[in-house]
């Protein structure tokens, strides 16, 4: 497995996410965080965990979301109906699917 790659399973982990996560996971998993380890936000003894590595973590997942290309057809090699790649990707958003 390659460095960068390292990191990006190790924010992935740090956070408390799973494999696929949104922009939006990611933000609530890191503000979550926030409030449970900033030394001036937590209870005493529980800020265990360093604010410039939740920090870190979180700006390397934001870029990796801002600035990787994703395909949007499916891939040649994932036949998907359009109903299920529409789901896939907003279904659980209240205005567009059934979220």
């Amino acid at each position: 497995m390659g460095k960068y790659r390292q990191r990006i399973v190790a924010a992935r982990d740090l956070l408390g996410l799973g494999e696929k996560a949104s922009l939006g996971e990611i933000k609530k998993a890191y503000r979550l965080l926030c409030k449970q380890h900033h030394p001036d936000l937590a209870d005493p003894g529980e800020a265990d965990l360093p604010m410039h590595d939740l920090t870190d973590a979180y700006r390397l997942l934001l870029d990796l979301c801002e600035n990787y290309p994703v395909p949007l057809p499916p891939a040649e090699l994932e036949p998907q109906s359009d109903e299920d790649w529409w789901m896939e990707r907003f279904g659980n958003d209240p205005l567009w699917g059934k979220g």
